[in-house]
């Protein structure tokens, strides 16, 4: 939070001037995509590497994007296969005594699986996982369909498979669809 003050008798617009100038420069502006592959592609290997393993010290979810472009990237079944597992295990907590508990346990499930979509970057995937994550939504001991917010949830994630369907190829799209047809 900022205080202003401003001197007795002078013209404020010429304070504000200042204190806004000062306020621009302490702030550091981040560079543009295009930006940083610019100076990206000036630099050397060894600096590249540097400043893959700086990056990865500071977040979690950078560390875990480095992690599946160099080792998962490769291989989306044995990814797909290995986040599905992670969503059931989320859901068998999931806790059916109230819907308020089951809602937390949802959005946690519903959170890891957007992210490790977005790790991908690949609608294929994002089909095979959200899929998924509504297969295990409907098979929950618990009536969520009188749930409005629960029912909400499910509805938005369908909503997001039929749209990433039909970005797919017409053969890709027709297998999906079968499955897709199954959670209506």
């Amino acid at each position: 939070m900022a205080v202003i003050f401003f001197r007795a008798g002078s013209d404020c617009t010429q304070d504000w001037q200042a204190f806004s100038i000062f306020t621009e420069s302490t702030v550091m502006k981040a560079a543009s995509a295009s930006e940083i592959k610019k100076e990206l592609k000036t630099l050397e290997h060894k600096d590249l590497v540097e400043l893959c393993l700086r990056l990865s010290r500071y977040k979690k979810e950078n560390k875990e994007l480095l992690t599946f472009l160099l080792y998962e990237a490769d291989n989306l079944p044995h990814y797909i296969a290995s986040v599905k597992e992670e969503l059931d295990e989320i859901f068998a907590g999931v806790n059916t005594s109230s819907v308020f508990f089951a809602k937390k346990t949802i959005r946690k499930a519903l959170r890891t699986a957007n992210k490790y979509i977005r790790y991908a970057g690949d609608k294929t995937v994002e089909i095979e996982i959200l899929l998924h994550f509504c297969t295990d939504f409907q098979g929950m001991r618990l009536d969520w369909k009188r749930s409005s917010l629960l029912s909400r949830i499910y509805d938005n994630q369908v909503k997001k498979i039929a749209a990433a369907i039909e970005t797919l190829h017409e053969d890709l799209q027709y297998d999906y669809r079968r499955s897709f047809d199954r959670l209506k």
